[in-house]
């Protein structure tokens, strides 16, 4: 559960990011956040990665209180977490099968458990027979779906995918964005992050958008608005 209640984010420059934005979110729920540069979806991602603080309001993941969180509890908390980022960050030197395990490593994971879990949640992506390959060795499609394995890596309850799709090519966004959805069927709650008409409007689920650091507009089924 994510609950957004009068947040407001003002930077120390004067920006003022979030103008007071309400939004709820299920447990299990798929949400497209959309909305042009500037809009407040960076934002947003950053208060719920807890890499910045809210100015004023409330904002409760789960059962943390971001607003109170403190820094030595944000490790843990971030491991409810799991993010996929645009530019993939996946380690160079390091093959499919080892970028998925580090993140289960870091955490203390017994190996016993990484040897199972790993190949499992690469046959989930769609990337079994890959576990050897390095990075520069398969192709976008395939690095994005090596980061959602990593994301997934630690069982979280949460995915927020950061424009999963802005550096690979429409077929391939196709196919993250099926992976995404079958990842929701699983029970996971997934916020993707997207200024992508196409494909905002091609899977018709709620859609909320920004404008300004206000929310313009929130519909279950929606399509996104450009002029938003």
């Amino acid at each position: 559960m994510i609950d957004f209640k009068n947040v407001k984010k003002a930077y120390p420059n004067g920006t003022m990011a979030l103008k007071g934005i309400d939004l709820h979110v299920d447990d299990g729920e798929f949400v497209f956040i959309c909305g042009h540069s500037g809009a407040g979806k960076s934002t947003i991602i950053k208060l719920l990665l807890r890499e910045e603080r809210i100015s004023s309001g409330e904002l409760i993941v789960n059962e943390y209180d971001l607003s109170k969180l403190s820094n030595y509890k944000v490790p843990q908390y971030r491991r409810k977490l799991g993010v996929v980022f645009q530019d993939f960050r996946l380690f160079p030197k390091k093959t499919v099968y080892e970028n998925v395990a580090f993140a289960m490593e870091v955490i203390g994971t017994p190996r016993r458990d990484i040897n199972k879990r790993v190949p499992s949640i690469l046959r989930t992506v769609n990337l079994a027979g890959k576990e050897d390959s390095l990075p520069n060795e398969i192709s976008g499609g395939e690095q994005q779906r090596v980061a959602l394995a990593r994301a997934l890596a630690n069982n979280p309850s949460i995915i927020i995918a950061d424009e999963p799709t802005g550096n690979i090519d429409p077929k391939m966004s196709l196919e993250i964005m099926q992976l995404l959805l079958k990842i929701n069927k699983l029970g996971k709650t997934v916020i993707v992050v997207t200024h992508e008409k196409g494909l905002v409007d091609y899977y018709q689920q709620r859609v909320v958008s920004l404008q300004n650091g206000r929310i313009v507009d929130d519909k279950v089924g929606g399509m996104y608005n450009e002029k938003v």
